[in-house]
């Protein structure tokens, strides 16, 4: 199963996930059996709710932050259905360290016609297919077609995994400076939820016309109601049959909302907890990550914009030549990555560490960008990697001739031993 492990600068953030988890259910499941399939999702949602493999350069972000994606066809069918590998989700937001104990529970519990009836009940009138109607599953992959053109939409029906873990991701709007064609507002709603509405393209740098349209909804108890729509008959590997998706972002906002998600939400297995030892390294939140980052940032350059999540950051410095990007992503559970990075030609430190260093065109950069990388594992997989643009974001051109930050700068940023404090 391919993987992004290594320090690849010329692998930016996704376009609609096609780093990690997205490259491997895109690109390998029209090889697979429908068990097989179960199989790796299941492995990639344990990945996802514990985000222990991200892709290096934003990906613990734009997995998160670049919401533009459908769902996992497993989840929607599992064993008992066929499972369609155009859709893809986007991941939720952890922000514990470890994985979730052992594997996890059955997920295929509601009948698919139930959800579907309630998708149907809440859209306006038009010709619906849905995939899988008489088998169980955790939500709705169907086309509508009102006349105006076929559709595909999505359904995920999911619970949070605890307080403040994966839902607050699910409903956070994606950063500008990964994906800047998209608008996204977020609200929340007293005694239902927090709602994230977003419009935006399956392909942020649009090299593909499908649009994707989101609503997503934590709810006060920590369901997620996610529901996508595009403007082809599917998420990928379709032409563009209308102009926009069919329903307004009015629309759905009132199907994410509906009570008569409420009993099929009841039918979801409680999913496995998760701990973190108090005296391990973990992924810092978005403050403490940003805190150590600027303060370990050389004097000689300023702080022009910020953002991130529980594990990843960015800012955006100047040193008085020019704007440049630069993000770092902090990870456990990582140890398997090490005979990667020997295979890069990695140095080893005395401690034991690891350090890979690359220098690559930014692939998905503008014209001229560059990227610098430095990759570090401890022998217990504690992994801190920093990647630096000479241009102020991703698909944005260079706005210099190098980037802002030398190669030993980065390193001892990556290096310092502020990430390694215990998580409070």
């Amino acid at each position: 199963m391919p993987r992004n492990d290594g320090p690849h600068p010329e692998n930016p953030p996704p376009d609609a996930f096609e780093e990690e988890l997205g490259t491997v259910l895109r690109r390998t499941g029209d090889g697979f059996a429908a068990d097989d399939r179960r199989e790796l999702v299941e492995g990639g949602l344990r990945r996802r709710l514990a985000r222990r493999r991200l892709a290096v350069t934003g990906s613990a972000f734009a997995l998160v932050a670049m919401a533009a994606g459908g769902v996992y066809g497993g989840l929607l069918f599992g064993p008992t259905g066929p499972v369609d590998t155009a859709s893809v989700a986007a991941p939720p937001k952890p922000t514990s360290a470890t994985e979730p104990p052992g594997p996890l529970p059955d997920t295929a519990r509601i009948p698919v016609k139930e959800a579907a009836a309630v998708l149907k009940a809440h859209t306006p009138a038009g010709q619906w297919t849905i995939d899988n109607e008489n088998g169980l599953g955790q939500g709705v992959l169907g086309v509508y077609d009102d006349g105006n053109g076929k559709a595909a939409v999505t359904v995920l029906l999911s619970r949070s995994y605890g307080p403040g873990e994966a839902g607050e991701g699910m409903v956070t709007c994606p950063d500008k400076a990964h994906d800047p064609d998209v608008e996204c507002t977020t609200e929340k709603l007293p005694g239902v939820g927090r709602l994230m509405l977003l419009q935006g393209y399956e392909y942020p740098d649009r090299r593909e016309e499908t649009k994707d349209w989101r609503a997503t909804l934590l709810t006060e108890d920590g369901f997620i109601i996610d529901v996508n729509e595009y403007n082809a008959a599917a998420e990928k590997g379709a032409p563009v049959s209308r102009e926009n998706p069919p329903f307004t972002l009015a629309q759905l906002k009132a199907l994410v909302t509906a009570d008569a998600w409420r009993p099929l939400l009841a039918k979801l297995p409680e999913p496995p907890r998760r701990t973190t030892p108090p005296s391990a390294p973990g992924e810092p939140s978005a403050e403490a990550l940003q805190a150590t980052l600027r303060s370990l940032l050389p004097k000689s350059v300023k702080v022009k914009d910020k953002g991130g999540q529980s594990g990843y950051g960015y800012v955006v410095v100047d040193d008085g030549k020019g704007r440049s990007f630069v993000e770092i992503n902090v990870q456990t559970g990582m140890d398997d990555v090490a005979d990667h990075l020997r295979a890069i030609g990695a140095t080893t430190l005395p401690d034991g560490r690891l350090v890979g260093v690359t220098r690559e065109a930014a692939e998905k950069g503008g014209d001229g960008v560059v990227a610098r990388t430095v990759d570090t594992l401890t022998p217990e997989g504690f992994r801190v990697v920093i990647t630096n643009l000479n241009s102020d974001g991703y698909r944005a051109p260079a706005t210099r001739a190098e980037p802002a930050l030398t190669v030993d700068q980065l390193k001892a940023i990556a290096l310092s031993p502020k990430w390694q404090k215990p998580i409070k």
